[in-house]
């Protein structure tokens, strides 16, 4: 059990009204959550705003209120702390109630637009194979060591991560790969962990519901470098056009990987099939078993992690290259009529276009493309047309249909996809709502050895409509086609 007055470090504190030498037996924001002498943090959300809940966290037995508003009436024997950020009070908060986890670990941060899951993932992987027990935070899934929790969010809030951390230690684990979003960054999710190390994959547009501008998307990943210790290292794509920019202000030691040009982690692709990757990647020739050129970055990135953590290069080479990727991102599976289906989270612009284009490259002359699409609701509406554009730009057929409507009409989402398509583009679509209807038309269409593209949902088994989650796999639906 902890004293408040110790879980009170580097918070940049306002106001106290009440003791600090009282103990503190859990720490909450959900005040659903809260039990006799928790500290209720009040935290501003998107969606709902906490402090409209200070009185009920009371009333069921919180016995501290950290709050950037307090109320007029305080109850004699609770303790009231006034903060200037309630974010960033509850991350340094959780990272002393949970003795600092990230400072007994090797943690390495991943951030991009697109690549997160698979170059945590494969690192998580890559340092298990290489003996170390580890742990992943990841959109897919959370693992310490080989046991698997559900993962809800692409980086917890700051007491489930610092929770997470601390199961991790106690598990003996001496490393952790985990994925950062932009807005975990922003909400001061993983402010007052210590990393070991971040990388950078790209960017691109994402998350501009959140964000409103791409500056502000490109701030809140650079702020994740800017805040590096200077005992860390800091990875960057060099290929990004702000590759270098996502450095320019870190303390930690600076590395970049390339396929383009000299960097201190060079790759170059030398085949590219469906069979796997060939590469050259500082000298040393190496075939995997991931395909595409987005991949051979995700490759590059890993490996410049691994060898900035002491490991041996060719053994680190050696035992990528047995590596998969992650669940539901280029997921690979073939019909009793030898159709190919892939199965990918695919859900920016930008990574379906590497995918397409990557799957363009790679098939014969005779085999087509037929891409089964949709766009999530309450998200970005910018995404639409350019995710609705690459589909039909890159495939012989696109078949427009739901991801997770969530609390928009589908209809509308659907219309948004097609709002200022090309004359072009307008010849190769048809528009499908229901998502099982339109798999099973692309298996319809499909001849032997086309190539079916299930983007968007990848890992994810359910789809989310008017708030309720209803099971749903894209590859279990697929193969019930493909078998059919």
């Amino acid at each position: 059990m902890k004293l408040l007055q110790d879980i009170l470090y580097k918070i940049k504190l306002l106001e106290i009204h009440g003791a600090t030498n009282v103990p503190v037996v859990a720490l909450c924001i959900d005040s659903r959550k809260v039990e006799k002498n928790s500290a209720f943090i009040a935290i501003k959300g998107t969606a709902v705003d906490g402090h409209t809940f200070i009185a009920s966290a009371v009333n069921k037995g919180a016995t501290i209120i950290v709050a950037e508003e307090l109320p007029e009436n305080r109850v004699e024997g609770v303790t009231y702390i006034k903060v200037a950020n309630s974010h960033e009070a509850v991350a340094y908060m959780a990272h002393y109630f949970y003795d600092c986890p990230s400072e007994k670990l090797k943690l390495v941060g991943v951030t991009g637009t697109n690549g997160k899951t698979t170059v945590a993932t494969l690192l998580y992987k890559l340092f298990s194979a290489l003996g170390y027990s580890c742990g992943l935070i990841s959109t897919v899934e959370n693992k310490i060591q080989q046991t698997v929790i559900p993962a809800s969010l692409t980086t917890p809030d700051a007491i489930s991560l610092n929770a997470l951390l601390h199961k991790m230690v106690n598990e003996n684990c001496t490393h952790a790969f985990m994925e950062c979003s932009s807005i975990a960054i922003h909400q001061h999710r993983i402010t007052g962990l210590n990393f070991a190390g971040a990388l950078f994959t790209n960017i691109t547009l994402d998350h501009l519901d959140y964000h409103k501008t791409f500056e502000e998307y490109l701030k809140a990943k650079k702020s994740f470098f800017d805040n590096l210790p200077e005992t860390a290292f800091a990875i960057s794509n060099k290929d990004d056009k702000r590759g270098e920019v996502m450095l320019q202000n870190t303390k930690a030691k600076k590395y970049y990987y390339s396929l383009k040009t000299s960097a201190d982690f060079k790759g170059k692709i030398l085949d590219d099939s469906l069979t796997g990757l060939q590469m050259q990647i500082n000298s040393t020739d190496v075939h995997f078993r991931l395909i595409g050129e987005f991949n051979a970055y995700n490759l590059l990135a890993v490996y410049a992690a691994a060898v900035c953590l002491q490991e041996e290069p060719t053994k680190v080479l050696t035992t990528l290259s047995g590596l998969t990727g992650a669940e539901g991102r280029f997921d690979y599976i073939i019909s009793n009529k030898n159709v190919i289906g892939i199965v990918d989270y695919a859900h920016t612009p930008d990574a379906l276009e590497n995918v397409l284009t990557t799957l363009k490259k790679l098939k014969k002359d005779y085999q087509n493309i037929i891409t089964v699409v949709g766009c999530g609701g309450d998200r970005d509406k910018t995404k639409r047309p350019l995710m609705a554009q690459a589909a039909c730009d890159y495939s012989n057929k696109a078949i427009f249909t739901s991801d997770n409507p969530r609390s928009e009409n589908p209809m509308d989402i659907l219309a948004d996809m097609e709002n200022g398509l090309t004359t072009a583009a307008k010849k190769k679509y048809i528009v499908i709502p229901d998502r099982r209807n339109a798999i099973e038309q692309a298996v319809k269409l499909a001849n032997e050895g086309d190539i079916i593209l299930i983007a968007g949902k990848g890992h994810e088994k359910y789809q989310e409509i008017n708030g309720v989650k209803h099971p749903f796999d894209d590859k279990e639906v697929l193969n019930h086609f493909f078998n059919q």
